[in-house]
């Protein structure tokens, strides 16, 4: 599909402003008649396009298109890839690794076929969140991508934090939370064969300005940055969270996963709380005591502190008011 009149119309409506709908078939040089195809796909992507009159429609809040000489700005260095329309950040990396040097980046407005943690479904409509991608040449190989994950959180939280002085959380393995909602989620996918040293993608997903319109599509309960009173603008936010891991990266590579637990524990949602660890079809119950050198999480159960490597975690019930 040839989607460079949808996304020109995209460029016009994303002033909030209400248009013509003859004015925009001008501006577009197609007929007056095709403008409703073009509207069906804003929609499709996930765009709220709401009809003022019968001639003319406006957007349901103004668009931030993400920028790419603002994001290179903040940068200044590699590769950095804007797209417009892709089926995932991750899947992009995957596909061009041998035109890729260790900390370049892929920024998304909309994915087709974007994924999270255990081949999820993860909601992308066109220009509500961040969608971004960064590969890593991790020298110490597969092995520490647990810890990747948990480095990956502390920086975009940390980098949130500073933006804007808020208050946002990290779940383990691979979460960030808010007021006890999903805010962001992160996906590692090893590029190619498992080697030592291993090519990596780091897929971050944030939720920025995300509609109520995509709940029934989530099966947890989740919050975006607009919810929270937090606005910055996404190119911002794209810039400064590639400057930070390109950084924080190469300490991980130097010196272990060891320096950043304290950092760990300081934003550490469940941290001291009874949780559940649901491992297959296997429970453990215990109190959250942070991780351990490795990544893995330490759970106080009956006085012993015992590590797990994996598993998906909540809180028990007794803390939900805590």
């Amino acid at each position: 599909m040839n989607v460079t009149i949808p996304l020109t119309l995209i460029k016009i409506l994303s002033d909030g402003s209400i248009h013509s709908c003859e004015q925009l078939a001008k501006l577009l040089s197609i007929k007056l008649s095709c403008i409703n195809e073009h509207i069906h796909i804003l929609r499709e992507w996930g765009i709220e396009v709401n009809t003022i009159t019968s001639n003319s429609i406006q957007l349901t809040r103004k668009m931030d298109l993400l920028d790419y000489e603002r994001i290179y700005g903040l940068v200044r260095r590699g590769n950095i890839i804007v797209k417009q329309v892709i089926n995932s950040t991750n899947q992009y990396l995957i596909e061009h690794i041998d035109q890729l040097s260790s900390g370049d980046a892929c920024v998304a407005e909309y994915q087709t076929a974007g994924r999270g943690r255990r081949g999820q479904y993860w909601a992308s409509p066109f220009g509500c969140n961040l969608y971004l991608s960064l590969y890593w040449h991790l020298r110490q190989g597969s092995t520490a991508a647990m810890g990747l994950s948990l480095v990956t959180a502390i920086v975009i939280a940390e980098t949130l934090n500073k933006l804007n002085s808020s208050n946002i959380k990290v779940k383990w393995p691979n979460d960030l939370y808010f007021n006890k909602k999903k805010l962001a989620g992160i996906l590692i996918e090893m590029i190619g064969k498992i080697t030592y040293p291993a090519h990596v993608a780091i897929g971050i997903g944030l939720n920025i300005a995300m509609s109520r319109n995509y709940e029934a599509n989530i099966n947890q309960g989740w919050i975006n940055l607009e919810q929270t009173g937090i606005r910055i603008e996404r190119s911002l936010i794209a810039g400064q969270i590639i400057l930070a891991l390109r950084y924080e990266l190469v300490q991980f590579e130097k010196y272990g996963l060891v320096p950043f637990i304290k950092r760990w524990l300081a934003l550490d949602t469940f941290l001291h709380k009874k949780i559940r660890l649901h491992i297959g079809n296997h429970l453990e119950v215990g109190i959250m005591k942070g991780i351990d050198e490795h990544g893995f999480i330490l759970l106080d159960q009956n006085g012993e502190i015992v590590s797990y490597t994996c598993g998906v975690i909540s809180l028990q019930k007794d803390n939900y008011n805590n």
